[in-house]
């Protein structure tokens, strides 16, 4: 079989369906790591205030925790962590953490998903915010961890002067962690 025979779902067979799904993971895994890593490529550009990019931010990050002797997926999740700003500004936390799901512990899933509220401390009491309101999660296992995350890898790395390693440095990274089997979730 070349491709598929219906032109409506309700029609496909269990053939036809395990055909698509063999091309479509195939494809998926092949691309995976470029397209998450064009995501990040695509935060190059205005600094929109900041002293550096949301780019350089992402690589900042992550030569933070890499620094701090950060175990590789961490690492990875540190260089990723706001790949969601470009397409959901509103929700970055959740998108990014969503994208990461299948293929990070879920220690670095509550982290990514929960990092924007936790970033908040630093500056929702300028903005009209609650500073405070990562509190609602105090007693969560990973709320220590969290917290940390953003204070030593997150909320810091707007320093243009900061020896920032480059994306070569992750790159290889990245592609082991999304070379990795993806894991079923609830």
């Amino acid at each position: 079989m070349d491709s598929i025979g219906f032109t409506q779902m309700k029609d496909g067979t269990r053939e036809e369906y395990e055909f698509l799904g063999g091309l479509w993971q195939a494809h998926i895994q092949a691309t995976l790591a470029d397209n998450v890593l064009g995501l990040l490529k695509a935060m190059q550009g205005p600094t929109l205030g900041y002293k550096i990019d949301r780019y350089q931010h992402s690589l900042q990050s992550a030569t933070r925790a890499k620094a701090d002797g950060a175990d590789e997926e961490t690492v990875v999740c540190a260089l990723l962590h706001d790949i969601g700003d470009s397409i959901a500004p509103e929700n970055h936390s959740a998108a990014a953490a969503a994208n990461l799901r299948p293929y990070i512990g879920e220690k670095n899933h509550w982290i990514i998903a929960h990092h924007g509220v936790f970033q908040g401390y630093y500056f929702f009491h300028h903005t009209g915010g609650d500073r405070d309101a990562r509190e609602r999660y105090r007693g969560h296992p990973h709320f220590e961890a969290c917290a940390a995350f953003c204070e030593r890898w997150d909320q810091n790395s707007f320093d243009p002067d900061y020896e920032t390693a480059p994306l070569s440095a992750f790159e290889p990274a990245v592609r082991r962690l999304f070379a990795r089997a993806p894991q079923a979730f609830a």
